[in-house]
């Protein structure tokens, strides 16, 4: 039975360069060609949709960045969420413009599940990080600034 999620088959034939970069990828990544192929054109789509945002990282964490800023646009949305006004972000942040937050909210507007689930994944509790990663140190803003 087809997949409801996959839209119909069809054949594509590479230049010789284009099929020795996805073959790569998919023996580097342990990935089908059509995985490598299915992923490199919606990374494109939403780059060419989204014209400011660029991705980084490795499969399966490829992260989409606003340009320019250093944020990852989960990062940028969470920052407007806590700072519930993009006028006090740009005021900041002296890299992030009024057209930035736009982009990152309408980014994760397209892609709610996405974005969330990376603000989720950062906000996860400590006692969960401290099972994760027990070799870690915690230090608490207090200290910090206490020096």
């Amino acid at each position: 039975m087809p997949d409801p999620q996959k839209g119909q088959p069809f054949s594509i034939r590479f230049t010789k360069d284009a099929d020795q970069f996805v073959e790569e990828e998919a023996r580097r990544t342990g990935r089908s060609k059509s995985a490598v192929v299915e992923d490199l054109a919606l990374e494109a789509a939403k780059a060419r949709r989204f014209p400011g945002i660029t991705f980084q990282g490795e499969w399966p964490d490829r992260t989409p960045v606003i340009n320019e800023t250093g944020f990852d646009v989960w990062q940028l949305c969470e920052t407007i969420d806590n700072y519930g006004s993009v006028t006090k972000v740009v005021a900041d942040f002296p890299l992030v413009t009024e057209l930035h937050c736009r982009l990152a909210r309408s980014y994760r507007e397209s892609y709610p599940d996405e974005i969330d689930e990376a603000i989720a994944k950062n906000n996860r509790p400590r006692d969960e990080l401290q099972a994760l990663y027990p070799f870690i140190e915690w230090v608490s803003y207090e200290e910090l600034a206490a020096g």
